[in-house]
């Protein structure tokens, strides 16, 4: 049996695919795609880099030079192209003549408060935490919270139910009720409860930081507030904006003591409601100063409920739904 040789001139050779390397992009190719056109020619990559940062030195100063001269010319500035400017004003939107909304609120539960229908009684207040016992921060924070809301009481909840806490709240004749829960020992939730007839907004809270926290306090802790401080709303231009401001300035007392030069901000910026305690400080009869003393949080409404707190019967009025079904648009806001 005769074996056959293979042929060393097959076509099996030729017919497999030939490899290519694949080569790596080098630094100076890297560079290259950062750096203008006008410098490609240059080989050497320091002298290359060189020029570049020259070229960007140039244009910072050419852009300086345009600024100083718009700002020496008499020529209208144009407004700064910002988010709030591209608000769009919805039919939520409320005017100062509207009558409707004037209506509404003269109407509203917490009317007797702004009419002063209560016989002279301020504003008191109950705050607690989740069940259970809060963590060391929560439990600081809520402390410190109850020091600067004039008349408030904070209650160690432990395992006490809402209802049976607003039930006795209404015979002490509380008025508001404050329920703090966290999330990964910080806080991350804040309900709203004015009694006895509502309504309970519920908040996200966030950035939560302690008076000694914050470098204009230099490691010092908020002392009790033993004045009635004044209150600034900004920006709740809508009808759920000016019932969130409302029940907001429903926790502070009338007739604000200017003396104290004590003064608390809820400032709304994109739905986002910014909280500020700051004290003034006279430096002369022209100059004033803020001196921020604490504690500062963020807060965004999530829900609200008509009546107190009802977790599984509540009727609610507003609730914000998920991005794909609320937060279409950057430009619209719902305070």
């Amino acid at each position: 049996m005769v074996r056959r040789k293979k042929n060393s001139d097959s076509s099996d050779e030729d017919e497999r695919p030939v490899r290519r390397k694949q080569t790596k992009k080098t630094e100076d190719e890297e560079t290259s795609s950062t750096v203008p056109s006008g410098s490609l020619q240059i080989r050497n990559k320091m002298v290359r880099q060189l020029m570049y940062a020259k070229l960007k030195r140039t244009k910072s100063k050419t852009k300086l030079k345009e600024r100083k001269a718009r700002q020496q010319s008499d020529a209208p500035r144009e407004e700064p192209k910002t988010i709030e400017k591209k608000r769009k004003r919805d039919e939520t939107w409320v005017d100062e003549n509207d009558q409707e909304t004037l209506d509404d609120i003269s109407n509203d539960e917490l009317s007797s408060y702004f009419t002063r229908q209560a016989d002279g009684r301020e504003p008191k207040l109950l705050l607690t935490s989740q069940e259970g016992f809060p963590t060391s921060f929560t439990n600081k924070f809520l402390k410190e919270l109850a020091r600067i809301l004039p008349n408030t009481t904070y209650f160690q909840r432990r395992h006490h139910p809402i209802k049976r806490i607003i039930k006795k709240m209404n015979k002490l004749d509380y008025t508001d009720l404050l329920v703090v829960n966290e999330d990964h020992g910080k806080p991350c939730t804040l309900y709203v409860s004015h009694l006895p007839e509502g309504p309970t907004m519920k908040f996200r809270l966030t950035s939560a930081r302690l008076s000694k926290q914050l470098r204009s306090n230099r490691g010092k802790s908020c002392a009790k507030l033993t004045v009635r401080p004044e209150i600034i709303l900004n920006n709740f231009n809508t009808r759920i904006g000016i019932r969130v401001g409302r029940l907001l300035a429903a926790l502070f007392p009338h007739d604000p003591q200017y003396k104290g030069r004590h003064l608390i901000t809820f400032h709304n910026q994109r739905d986002f409601i910014f909280f500020r305690h700051h004290m003034y400080l006279f430096k002369n009869e022209k100059k004033v100063a803020l001196q921020e003393l604490g504690p500062r949080f963020t807060l965004k409404l999530k829900s609200i409920q008509r009546g107190t707190f009802d977790a599984v019967y509540g009727e609610y009025e507003w609730i914000h739904k998920p991005k794909h079904k609320m937060d279409t648009e950057r430009t619209k806001f719902f305070l």
